[in-house]
């Protein structure tokens, strides 16, 4: 791999008919116009990489470094959710509040585990206070200045607006009180729980929830794409956007979503599961959702995605399953206004 700005390819001869494939995915690279940016494609088991960016190459191939993917680490725990209830271990209609305050009165039309993964809670985006105490840190880690017991008890102190159910309002905080509802169900903390139940039955070793002293983590950078970024930490948010990998690993957890039956059998039901739509919203009920997904018709079958940004680094992640495809990609730079490159990595996908 050589430093630059140009779009950077494995120095081995690609396949026969992977040229065209490799030319869009440059092209995607150039267009992103991000510090590092790694776009990963994978056609019915075959994966293609291509990898650039401004900033100078570093130690290791930025395809092999871990990247923050904030919001899409929904995916994540959308799937957790279906793995429990298809062992039993849960329904999706508990009340999250009986399962973080024993013996709490729920009221009759509580906020249950499935109100809390497809956003209609009635829970705002963010906790009250969330501003107020993020704020010294605003720049750098606002969310780590919010603990888990401080997302428990905004939630336990919250009164909805409106009935549970009703509405669709998208909610890191109504994610983050899951992940800790799950671990209450189950006795287990949320990265345990993620970590025995998907990350090893998938084989994610290039996975994990927080950044370390190995090197193996992608630095961020601020809007200018200049300036760098501390890692992020999620605080008491880990369920709705804690999640760093690789962009391989990003690859094998989206095929698994392709290729159920290739996978762990436990996992299968739950990986069909999160395939199946749940909610549609909107005009001619045009948006449609899963559990995990957020997902948009194409001239050949459905397209399932999701995005995900922290303060300093962005990442999209894809799949078709009439084409056969998966896409992740990632960059490390703040979403700025107009960003190109979620409608670069949707428009590829949506293509393919």
């Amino acid at each position: 791999m050589t430093a630059g700005p140009d779009p950077r390819v494995p120095p081995s001869e690609p396949p026969p008919g992977d040229g065209p494939v490799l030319e869009r995915l440059a092209d995607a690279v150039t267009a992103s116009d991000a510090p590092q940016v790694v776009f990963a494609l994978s056609r019915h088991g075959r994966r293609s990489v291509v990898s650039g960016g401004t900033a100078p190459a570093p130690p290791l191939a930025v395809e092999n470094l871990r990247y923050e993917i904030g919001s899409a680490t929904k995916t994540f725990t959308g799937l957790l959710l279906a793995r429990l209830i298809d062992s039993g271990e849960l329904t999706g209609g508990e009340p999250a509040a009986a399962l973080l305050d024993g013996g709490r009165p729920t009221g009759a039309h509580p906020v249950t585990l499935a109100h809390l993964i497809t956003h209609t809670s009635g829970l705002p985006a963010l906790p009250a206070g969330f501003f107020l105490r993020g704020l010294p840190a605003w720049t750098t880690n606002p969310y780590a200045r919010f603990p888990q017991d401080r997302v428990v008890d905004a939630f336990l102190r919250h009164r909805p607006r409106h009935r549970p159910g009703t509405r669709w309002r998208y909610s890191n905080f109504g994610v983050a009180v899951l992940g800790h509802a799950l671990a209450a169900a189950t006795g287990t903390s949320w990265e345990d729980l993620l970590t025995r139940q998907l990350l090893r039955p998938l084989g994610l070793d290039g996975t994990t929830l927080r950044a370390d002293d190995s090197g193996l983590d992608a630095p961020g950078h601020g809007r200018n794409g200049v300036s760098s970024v501390p890692a992020f930490e999620a605080g008491g948010f880990q369920a709705a956007g804690a999640v760093r990998a690789t962009p391989h690993d990003l690859l094998t957890f989206l095929e698994a979503h392709l290729d159920p039956a290739g996978v762990s059998p436990h996992l299968v039901p739950a990986l069909r599961a999160v395939r199946r739509p749940v909610l549609r919203r909107g005009i001619g009920h045009r948006h449609v959702h899963t559990i995990a997904w957020f997902r948009h018709p194409t001239g050949g079958g459905p397209m399932y995605f999701h995005s995900g940004a922290t303060l300093g680094h962005q990442a999209f992640l894809g799949f078709r399953a009439d084409t056969g495809t998966a896409l992740a990609a990632v960059c490390t730079r703040r979403f700025r206004a107009h960003d190109p490159f979620v409608a670069t990595a949707y428009a590829l996908l949506a293509q393919e």
